[in-house]
């Protein structure tokens, strides 16, 4: 299974993280604005902290990917 395992597919994979990650990203911010304006203040928070840690995860993964 290792054998299998090389660094042009970690790179390939790592950069596919980061691309999943910011669509996410994307998301989080656009619904933490409706849901704002729909009264959810402390929700919105919630997902506006949720989208800095994705932003977080997907430096560290571009960190990797770079080690690769």
């Amino acid at each position: 299974m290792t054998k299998d395992i090389n660094r042009s597919k970690l790179a390939h994979l790592l950069e596919h993280w980061v691309e999943h990650n910011e669509s996410h990203s994307k998301s989080f911010k656009e619904w933490s604005v409706k849901v704002r304006d729909a009264g959810y203040t402390e929700l919105a928070d919630d997902i506006l902290q949720a989208e800095q840690k994705m932003s977080e995860c997907s430096d560290l993964l571009r960190k990797a990917r770079d080690k690769c």
